[in-house]
């Protein structure tokens, strides 16, 4: 049973590093070439041969340890070759990165994004710089976008500033001219991450009135956080925005990723929440925040009557291209 167990371990240990070393090899930087593909062929070939050697043990030895350093030059090679940049050719909508001045208690966030929409990918750019009073940030919202079934969500955090100052900040993968999104490219080092600091008459609206393929059901939670925790919060936000115009990392599907990097990010407050399997299964999310007491909920509705008032595709539709778009996403019941 010893020998069984074992081998089976075996089996899985080489299963996973031959499929993880040829998408490696296959993804490359951003690229795939030919010699890529022949590599990725290469080194599958030689798993699958180290594979039949557990059953020889004439060869075992051998080809284990030929395979293993192999694997050690491929892990090196992906390592160090493979780096992050600021320098490619981006889509129009991932092409400027924002960045902040700190002065005080008085922040200049400089290029928000707030396109003009005609359809999802017909848009006018438009930046503007702004400057907000920190003593004025009165609290956070939580948005969760959904598309495809209940366990996947886009989480997007939006602090307000007072009346109609919402600023929204989307994490995403920042995607090259013509690439399309992979969760599988997302664990290979092939996005660079983004925060998209943007009026929530783009970032949400593009969501809520002009994603329809498939559409996009967005969902709006206040958040019960004291003022102190906001701020700290969203100065972490803009210290991790700095870092990143001056020095990219890589966005990553499960650990560096639009839910995952909002909780790594509150752990500047004191109290921050544990972690919870529906942080990984981010559609999850606004229910763990309900159970952990962290939705503004003044009047103690279920979560499924707080959910249903929390949908603002009607609303946001409505409102449109409207200055109070905000304010009339808003509104309650």
């Amino acid at each position: 049973m010893l020998k069984t167990i074992k081998l089976t371990l075996l089996i899985l240990l080489l299963t996973g590093i031959t499929t993880w070393a040829v998408s490696a090899i296959y993804l490359g930087n951003s690229n795939t070439s030919p010699i890529q593909t022949c590599g990725a062929w290469l080194f599958g070939l030689f798993g699958l041969s180290a594979l039949v050697s557990l059953w020889f043990p004439t060869w075992r030895n051998r080809l284990l340890t030929a395979y293993s350093t192999l694997f050690v030059m491929v892990l090196t090679w992906w390592w160090l070759t493979i780096t992050p940049s600021n320098e490619r050719q981006w889509q129009p909508d991932l092409a400027k990165l924002p960045y902040a001045n700190i002065d005080g208690d008085h922040v200049t966030v400089h290029d928000i994004r707030n396109f003009d929409y005609r359809s999802e990918f017909d848009f006018i750019p438009a930046y503007y710089t702004k400057t907000y009073d920190l003593n004025e940030l009165e609290s956070i919202d939580l948005f969760a976008i959904y598309w495809m079934g209940p366990a996947i969500a886009h989480t997007i955090l939006s602090f307000n500033f007072g009346g109609k100052e919402h600023l929204a900040v989307s994490i995403e993968a920042r995607k090259e001219l013509n690439e399309g999104y992979s969760t599988i490219k997302g664990f290979f080092r092939q996005y660079e991450l983004t925060y998209i600091v943007a009026d929530e008459r783009d970032v949400i609206r593009l969501r809520t009135n002009y994603r329809n393929n498939p559409p996009e059901a967005v969902y709006l939670y206040p958040l019960h956080a004291n003022k102190e925790n906001a701020r700290r919060l969203f100065l972490e936000y803009l210290r991790k925005i700095n870092e990143l115009h001056d020095n990219p990392v890589f966005y990553n599907t499960l650990l560096d990723n639009c839910t995952t990097t909002i909780w790594f990010n509150t752990w500047v407050n004191p109290g921050h929440l544990p972690f919870s399997w529906k942080i990984l299964l981010s559609g999850y999310v606004p229910e763990y925040l309900y159970e952990s007491n962290a939705l503004a909920n003044p009047n103690q509705l279920a979560f499924d009557e707080l959910r249903r008032l929390a949908y603002i595709n009607t609303l946001a539709q409505a409102a449109d291209k409207s200055p109070d778009f905000s304010r009339l996403i808003r509104t309650t019941e």
